[in-house]
């Protein structure tokens, strides 16, 4: 769907799994997905069809480098306009190819295992974008993530359970994404976890090996992408040392990172700071040139 040809072009969702969802149940006549619009964002809920949505720089801007965004909302809900759509036109307007993820939330009425459906359509959407690189221009080892919330979770989940495969991938296309981005993320499933998104995620009663797992401040190594990360140090839902974890573990794995705490600004600010003049975006853009994801010339898609 052409949105503006002068600035971006959103094209239609695509489903993430063309044959069929893995990990599925036959989902129940009540479990309908739900889209509430309200006080400038849409809360999605009990999506049991993931899709994944391209937002593509204007012609003539794009430069090859592309992210995954995962929206956040404790594993119970996507906000996916302050938390999607409106993050890829953000990174849209600097040359980068966006795609929202609309992924599962991890519910036992149409999933198997619940743990790991959200991490499989984070997977699947990565394999997507890559096995259809030349198709958007795009450059396969330029393939970042961003994550909100939960979404940051997923998107560390993502960056750091990559050596587990939990989806098909005959053409064994890296999983692994070459960057990530991390907003106010939930990281620790321990004493700082945010309790609804592992409750959520893994049950109330879970297992310290399940806990351990999904702790992803003990999940890096030196193969971790490398990582910027923002947060507020006045976050009420999301402890703001979860982000510190994550980030002193990253150092002492030598993973390059850049973290960036706000005084204030509380939790699921999304792209503006209301208690900031500054904007992460622009702190972000600058962190992925220093690093070479943003910097090479644009790629012609087929």
């Amino acid at each position: 769907m052409l949105i503006s040809s002068a600035i971006f072009a959103q094209e239609a969702p695509m489903p993430l799994y063309p044959n069929g969802v893995p990990n599925s149940k036959p989902t129940p006549a009540t479990y309908i997905e739900k889209n509430d619009k309200g006080n400038n964002d849409e809360h999605v809920t009990m999506v049991s069809i993931p899709t994944i949505t391209p937002f593509i720089p204007a012609k003539g801007t794009a430069n090859g480098s592309a992210i995954l965004i995962f929206p956040g909302g404790s594993y119970s809900a996507l906000s996916m306009d302050k938390e999607g759509y409106s993050v890829a036109k953000a990174f849209n307007s600097f040359g980068v190819t966006a795609f929202v993820v609309k992924y599962r939330l991890p519910a036992d009425d149409i999933m198997i295992d619940k743990t790991i459906g959200p991490l499989q359509d984070a997977q699947q959407a990565i394999l997507i974008v890559r096995k259809n690189a030349a198709k958007w221009g795009i450059a396969p080892d330029r393939v970042g993530v961003i994550g909100f919330s939960a979404g940051g979770h997923l998107a560390s989940t993502l960056g750091t359970h990559f050596e587990k495969l939990l989806i098909e991938d005959k053409d064994n296309i890296s999983v692994r994404p070459d960057f990530m981005v991390l907003l106010y993320p939930v990281i620790s499933f321990g004493p700082m976890a945010h309790v609804g998104s592992r409750d959520n995620l893994i049950g109330k009663k879970p297992f310290k090996e399940l806990i351990d797992l999904y702790s992803n401040e003990k999940q890096i190594t030196t193969n971790t992408p490398p990582t910027f990360l923002v947060h507020a140090g006045d976050d009420g839902a999301v402890p703001v040392q979860n982000t510190l974890m994550f980030y002193d573990a990253l150092l002492n794995a030598k993973v390059k990172a850049e973290m960036h705490i706000f005084q204030a600004g509380g939790h699921g600010f999304g792209l503006n700071n209301s208690k900031n003049k500054d904007k992460w975006i622009d702190w972000c853009k600058n962190w992925m040139e220093e690093n070479g994801f943003n910097t090479a010339p644009p790629i012609p898609p087929r």
